[in-house]
């Protein structure tokens, strides 16, 4: 009889069986848990690039913010200055408006005082008590002889002056100023102011020099040399020397006064009135100081339009009608030399 062996469930192979299978379901555990961190990996890898992106752009946007705000500040500031520099010309455009309004002004009132003058021209001339006595003229044509006191009111400004001599006055002004003193008779009193009022020997000359050779010699040498720059306005001077050497108290005082000039850049109707008071007119009508006037073309040239308010003709036109109502006469120069 066979003996049959006893039979094991649980034997050496079947627990290899079943370690294998533990094994491989390990394995498999640890396998997949690898992956899975790779894929973490990845994952995280791939988080901080879009974050770097982002931070690249969030830079790239705040650089463009900076830039803008920057743009705004410089924009704001240069609307500023346009609305400054448009106010200023906005300014400037009101104030020539102004100033053309009272040219135009100027020029209304110019053309009526000219077609005043012109009528009180034609009336005049229709005049027969207007007709001058027949008086020996000097060189000048500036009438001389009827005065035992002159006096000389000269212009020394820059105009007078000539820039090719060192500035000193025209030669044409000296020797005008020298033809008077050589032809003039010989006087009781003599004196010489420049057209501020200052006399040109000093401000302690404020009396008559006596009429000799050697004060007109040094009235001429002086003229030379004279560097005493005054205003362009000859109204002091014969104010000056109405109040200071005319002696209106002294009955056989008669004053003549020579003006060489060139420009007035005030009003008349002033000076005139204030002339009156110094002058006044006798009750025939004759004033005791006759002014006379030599003006010179330092303003007024052939190439340049008439112009009423031009300093020149002003001059010209203060000075004719002083002489006009004071007895003188006007003389205008043709040339500086």
């Amino acid at each position: 009889m066979i003996r049959r062996r006893s039979t094991q469930v649980f034997s050496l192979a079947f627990l290899d069986c079943i370690c294998c299978g533990f094994g491989a379901m390990i394995l498999v555990f640890v396998l997949s848990i690898g992956q899975h961190d790779q894929d973490k990996l990845k994952t995280i890898e791939s988080l901080r690039r879009i974050l770097a992106s982002q931070l690249a752009q969030v830079a790239r946007i705040n650089t463009e913010r900076d830039d803008l705000t920057r743009n705004n500040s410089n924009a704001a500031q240069r609307l500023a200055e346009i609305r400054l520099t448009n106010d200023r010309v906005t300014s400037l455009l009101d104030e020539l408006d102004g100033r053309i309004q009272m040219e135009k002004r100027g020029k209304a009132a110019l053309a009526v005082d000219l077609d005043d003058l012109q009528k009180e021209i034609a009336a005049r001339q229709k005049r027969a008590d207007n007709v001058l006595p027949n008086i020996k003229p000097t060189p000048l044509g500036v009438p001389i002889g009827t005065t035992n006191y002159i006096a000389f009111v000269i212009d020394t400004s820059g105009s007078m002056r000539d820039a090719s001599t060192g500035y000193r006055l025209y030669q044409s002004i000296q020797r005008k100023i020298a033809d008077v003193l050589d032809v003039y008779p010989e006087v009781k009193g003599i004196q010489i102011v420049n057209s501020d009022g200052g006399f040109v020997f000093g401000n302690s000359q404020q009396d008559w020099l006596p009429d000799t050779t050697d004060t007109r010699n040094r009235i001429k040498n002086t003229l030379r040399t004279y560097d005493q720059v005054c205003e362009s306005n000859p109204v002091p001077g014969i104010v000056k020397v109405l109040q200071r050497l005319y002696k209106p108290n002294d009955p056989n005082m008669r004053l003549g006064i020579y003006v060489f000039g060139d420009e007035f850049t005030a009003t008349a109707d002033a000076v005139l009135q204030r002339l009156d008071q110094l002058n006044p007119a006798g009750p025939d009508g004759k004033r005791a100081v006759v002014i006379n006037a030599v003006g010179f073309p330092t303003t007024i040239y052939a190439d340049i339009p008439f112009d009423l308010s031009n300093t020149g003709v002003k001059f010209g036109n203060l000075l004719r009608e002083i002489a006009y109502r004071h007895g003188g006469a006007v003389i205008a120069m043709h040339d500086l030399y």
